[in-house]
């Protein structure tokens, strides 16, 4: 999620989760622009995450706006890149590459080219981003105005340039408010009307941390918000006649954690041996002084619940540890298990996280597409989240740039731009 509490491990767990009645869902017809003409309001591209959201909370029976979503269009069980962070995979969105390659990557970083300094999530130095280009950067660049109502990195400006309308993030900016500055920037004459629009909730990620994944009132009635504002935007544009393309994710998924699946740092090495660069759902660990011998010898051993790597021996099939920011050991504990060198005082029950291999059920991501551009295909078999790029650049009218993504996982239910 995007975060502004101290702490990097459950960043958001301030905000009120705001209880919601599940409304009837909306009516979607695959294909239909809406009553204006195509002139007058071309498709907008919609690109909603929902952080946090599992695929399988659509089985739940409160979200009938997602599920006509999907029905009317494509859905399925995306896998985040790893690790499954908010940053680095919220980055992988909008430029159609790993972590390893766009630089974000993770939530809590370090790098050589600046002694001292710690990436966070409130960092808005183009210094840590410049690495890849976001679609809205490319997009604005190309003569495609953009909106961004939320998403890491879209605060940065690109030697001068920003996306042409974009708020500052807030937690405090309720869902509701963030949805009806969409709707405002919709209202607005063709010249100035944003094509991309990217859209961002937190609450559900929110309460998988408090609550855990499973069956709960308060997630519960996060995910039904979240439903409820889809319902709301569709709704409201299908009545003004504005056509969308809806490309609705997550970013990762949760994973239930307990305070008695902890292991302690303090019990493998002094924490005074090494520089701990981040902890939790995975570690990231550099030597001090250079010293890698010590660390090596203490953490790249057979460990209960855990597995550690040099950078340089992570199994390739995570495609993480070439760039320089990746620390020099990686730790990554079974899924469930956390990582401290203290269990943090909030850790008192049953809760939920995210960060694990992201090969693990647990941590897929939610993927909808629906629209003019999106043909009714249905489920589909589950991809890699570096397509989601070529997928809004496909839909939007933009070029891309070089990218790991592919538009082969939606086969035919892309059509082309003269069929929208």
């Amino acid at each position: 999620m995007l975060k502004k509490i101290s702490c990097t491990i459950l960043p958001a767990m301030c905000m009120a989760l705001a209880a919601c009645t599940v409304n009837q869902p909306i009516s979607v017809q695959p294909g239909v622009a809406g009553q204006a003409s195509p002139e007058a309001h071309a498709p907008v591209t919609i690109l909603v995450s929902i952080d946090g959201f599992r695929p399988d909370y659509l089985q739940r029976g409160i979200t009938p706006n997602l599920n006509a979503l999907a029905e009317s269009g494509i859905s399925a069980a995306m896998r985040p890149s790893f690790p499954t962070k908010t940053f680095p995979n919220h980055y992988t969105l909008v430029t159609g590459l790993r972590p390893d390659r766009h630089g974000v990557v993770g939530n809590t970083m370090r790098d050589a080219a600046r002694p001292g300094e710690v990436f966070t999530m409130a960092n808005k130095d183009i210094f840590w981003w410049q690495q890849a280009e976001p679609i809205w950067i490319t997009a604005e660049e190309q003569g495609v105005h953009t909106g961004t109502m939320f998403w890491p990195g879209s605060e940065v400006a690109f030697a001068g340039t920003r996306p042409a309308n974009w708020w500052p993030f807030s937690m405090d900016l309720s869902n509701d408010r963030r949805v009806e500055a969409v709707l405002d920037w919709m209202r607005r004459p063709a010249e100035t009307r944003p094509k991309l629009v990217t859209l961002y909730f937190d609450t559900v990620d929110t309460a998988g941390h408090f609550y855990g994944p499973a069956l709960s009132e308060k997630l519960n009635a996060a995910i039904a918000d979240a439903d409820k504002q889809i319902g709301a935007l569709k709704s409201a544009l299908d009545k003004m006649g504005q056509p969308a393309n809806f490309v609705i994710t997550s970013d990762h998924g949760m994973a239930e954690t307990h305070p008695d699946r902890v292991i302690y740092m303090d019990s493998i090495l002094a924490r005074d041996k090494y520089v701990l660069v981040t902890d939790g759902t995975y570690a990231g660990i550099d030597p001090l002084n250079g010293d890698i011998g010590s660390i090596r010898a203490a953490f790249v051993r057979t460990h209960a619940h855990m597995q550690c790597w040099e950078k340089g021996n992570i199994p390739a099939r995570l495609e993480y540890g070439e760039n320089p920011r990746v620390p020099a050991i990686i730790c990554l504990p079974e899924t469930g298990w956390k990582i401290y060198q203290d269990k943090p005082e909030w850790m008192t029950g049953i809760g939920g996280d995210h960060g694990y291999d992201n090969a693990d059920p647990d941590m897929a991501a939610l993927f909808i597409a629906s629209g003019p551009g999106i043909a009714a295909k249905g489920g589909i078999a589950p991809f890699d989240n570096v397509s989601i790029y070529p997928l809004i650049a496909r839909l939007a009218g933009i070029t891309p740039k070089a990218n790991q993504g592919s538009l082969a996982p939606f086969g035919d239910a892309v059509k082309a731009r003269t069929e929208q």
